[in-house]
């Protein structure tokens, strides 16, 4: 399933760094997306997805789901992928872990809540924020801000969802530094990570959503591919345990979506005359994808959970509570800046107060989000007691 070997992103041609690192001390045999990974793994941001929300907002239970497990899930994904394809593995991986790294507490409900909260200085961005915190935030070198990930890292990052045409001001900002070619579809090492993005999501949330006894199984098997797998495990496993069961069917749909993408992305190459990275880029369209067929089943997998499960009403009781909690933080630390740790408070005030009170409530967790406002603010009545 090898692609033509110059559509791989090659470390030796690296674009680079933006900031030169002569004096970084020692580097030993890594080279430079193996190094990007590395200093993703070691951020503070990255430790932060511990207790950030994937479905279920601050659970108890432990066998859920957070930020942190499902980017180790979608790089497991990403890497088996970028190797049976030929691409770089290292890269692959690095936009694999980092691809989060910029969402606020309580997920996609707290991105929202946040992004209306700060609308008049220009709102939040869970992708583009990503860029900022690998770019302004992380502050771990003494001669620059930011991570200084190679120009490919940061190109992935940007633009693994496709070209970017509505550029977020954190977005534009970061490109106005170094022109990442947003208008340009990126490299096959980040397409890889998107559609493992996906597939990361798509089947772990059906598991959650079984463990938390939000999904039915019986309404999950009307459902093509899943009815069509569940058949096959009964078949190859007769009288399996249900719970055995389940959990083979997770991991055969992850092995399904998986071998679908790589057939198709082989295909999609191979169709395109694809030799280069160049042509990548210029290709018009993304290469790595589900063929129609799968992409029909699971877009109507998305839809069910969509219906199912985060549009469930226990989870959207849970998902009010959580916008409640960082609408109200926002407005408490713009009412009174001063509530901001000192190395937070900016003596300008104005749009750059209110963009940094952006990144401190985006940085948090949901744990912390949730003590702060109970001590700025009064109680709060997450996490629910179910999870």
């Amino acid at each position: 399933m090898k692609l033509p070997s110059g559509v791989a992103a090659n470390p030796a041609s690296s674009r680079g760094r933006l900031h030169p690192e002569s004096n970084s001390g020692p580097r030993g045999p890594r080279d430079i997306f193996q190094r990007d990974r590395d200093r993703i793994i070691h951020s503070v941001a990255f430790r932060r997805l511990r207790h950030k929300t994937q479905v279920f907002v601050a659970p108890d239970g432990d066998h859920f789901r957070v930020r942190l497990t499902h980017s180790l899930e979608v790089a497991q994904i990403a890497r088996t992928m970028a190797r049976a394809l030929g691409l770089n593995e290292d890269l692959t991986e690095t936009l694999s872990l980092a691809h989060d790294l910029g969402h606020p507490p309580f997920g996609h409900a707290g991105e929202d809540a946040l992004n209306a909260a700060l609308a008049d200085a220009g709102g939040f961005d869970h992708n583009a924020q990503t860029i900022r915190i690998v770019t302004k935030l992380e502050t771990p070198y003494p001669d620059f801000d930011g991570l200084n990930l190679s120009w490919e890292a940061l190109e992935g990052l940007a633009k693994h969802n496709g070209p970017v045409s509505r550029q977020s001001w954190a977005m534009a900002e970061a490109n106005k530094e170094w022109d990442l070619e947003l208008s340009t579809w990126p490299s096959l090492e980040a397409q890889v990570a998107a559609i493992s993005d996906d597939i990361a999501y798509d089947n772990h949330d059906v598991d959650d959503g079984l463990r938390a006894g939000l999904l039915d199984l019986d309404e999950l098997l009307q459902l093509p591919i899943v009815r069509r797998l569940w058949a096959a495990i009964e078949q190859r496993h007769p009288g399996i345990a249900p719970e055995k069961r389940q959990r083979a069917l997770v991991r055969d749909m992850i092995g399904a979506m998986v071998e679908d993408v790589l057939a198709e992305t082989q295909r999609r190459v191979a169709e395109s005359g694809v030799e280069t990275i160049d042509d990548v880029r210029s290709a018009g369209r993304a290469l790595a994808g589900f063929s129609d067929e799968l992409s029909a089943e699971e877009q109507q997998l998305k839809r069910f959970l969509y219906e199912r499960l985060y549009g469930s009403p226990e989870l959207e009781r849970v998902r009010k509570e959580a916008q409640r909690v960082v609408t109200n933080l926002a407005n408490a630390y713009r009412e009174e800046p001063s509530r901001l740790p000192p190395d937070w408070q900016r003596e300008a005030g104005g749009e750059e107060q209110l963009r940094t009170i952006a990144d401190f409530v985006g940085g948090m967790t949901d744990r912390f989000a949730i003590a702060r406002h109970e001590q700025l603010v009064g109680p709060v009545s997450l996490p629910a007691d179910r999870f």
